[in-house]
């Protein structure tokens, strides 16, 4: 059993009998119960590992995003290899994190996988319109990298 910064004591253990903690499941999670483990601490420690599990897929981006700029200069791709490329790191990359989220959360892993997807979206097109000045290209290409985000983080929740 796991729980993120809680003291873990097994159901028939001496320290049990000797103080009568009683115990409640949480999620996959065995947690001693009482005052100090509530819904919105357990809410926040969740939270707090999606957005450990988003920083880890844009730095999985961000080191594949190179390694495609270093085969662009040596091998002269042309764009619709790069762009084929950067499809599949964006897939790669929530689908990972998709993965570990839904490992992390034990129950209703794909919701938590597409709310990866959805988030890791956001911050990319957040940064887009911060550095575009505007979504000026609100075409298919919006939507598109919309549902393939969503697709592969969902589909990385519902494989782990």
């Amino acid at each position: 059993y796991r729980a993120v910064n809680y003291r873990i004591i097994r159901r028939n253990s001496i320290f049990s009998k000797i103080t009568g903690i009683k115990y409640r499941r949480t999620g996959i999670y065995m947690c001693q119960g009482g005052a100090d483990m509530d819904k919105k601490e357990i809410r926040s420690s969740n939270i707090l590992f999606l957005l450990k599990c988003l920083l880890f897929s844009y730095i999985l981006t961000g080191g594949f995003l190179l390694l495609l700029a270093l085969f662009l200069y040596k091998f002269q791709l042309s764009e619709k290899v790069v762009s084929i490329a950067i499809i599949g790191i964006y897939v790669v990359a929530v689908f990972f994190a998709g993965f570990m989220t839904g490992k992390r959360m034990g129950s209703k892993k794909f919701l938590w996988g597409l709310a990866v997807g959805l988030a890791y979206f956001a911050v990319m097109a957040l940064v887009s319109f911060a550095a575009n000045h505007g979504f000026k290209d609100l075409g298919t290409h919006f939507f598109t990298t919309l549902a393939i985000c969503a697709a592969g983080g969902m589909l990385g929740g519902m494989l782990s």
